[in-house]
């Protein structure tokens, strides 16, 4: 399986042009980085980017996320191109999701998913204490993680897990 990257571009006057199968990035003019667009699962950019159309146009025909953000990296538009998705499915979430049992046992493996990481860690930290104490203060936290966890079952409803 081949991971996708998303390319994030934050040199100020950068230009992005299409060249073939690939995403060209120039800065001056001069080329500095050519990235197939088969790797790409999105492109975001901050501050003052140029982009060229058929660029443009190529990401949003190969599904390809292009993403603008100002300079402090507040949202100020996305390109993405045509969405398929089966209706009937997205139905079917959102029915399920407005199922108050199921979303109490969805609810709870998140819930419980966390508290066992946190425990690990909680676990590891103790074994690598540098003193007793601390080691005795991890494990105690750890115990009470895992009283949480045997609690898990018996929540009534998303508030009292929460």
């Amino acid at each position: 399986m081949q991971l996708l990257n998303t390319l994030y571009i934050t040199t100020p006057e950068t230009y992005l042009r299409l060249d073939n199968d690939t995403l060209r990035v120039e800065v001056e003019r001069e080329t500095k980085l050519r990235v197939p667009l088969h790797h790409l699962t999105a492109v975001v950019s901050f501050g003052h980017i140029g982009f060229s159309a058929p660029l443009m146009h190529r990401l949003a025909g190969d599904g390809i996320a292009l993403v603008m953000l100002d300079d402090n990296g507040r949202f100020k538009a996305r390109l993405e191109g045509g969405v398929s998705g089966n209706v009937l499915l997205r139905q079917a979430h959102f029915q399920r999701a407005a199922d108050p049992v199921f979303a109490l046992d969805v609810a709870r493996a998140c819930v419980a998913g966390k508290i066992k990481n946190t425990r690990q860690v909680l676990q590891r930290g103790a074994r690598e204490a540098k003193s007793p104490d601390e080691a005795k203060q991890l494990g105690r936290l750890s115990d009470d993680l895992a009283a949480s966890l045997r609690a898990l079952p018996a929540a009534p409803n998303l508030d009292v897990l929460r």
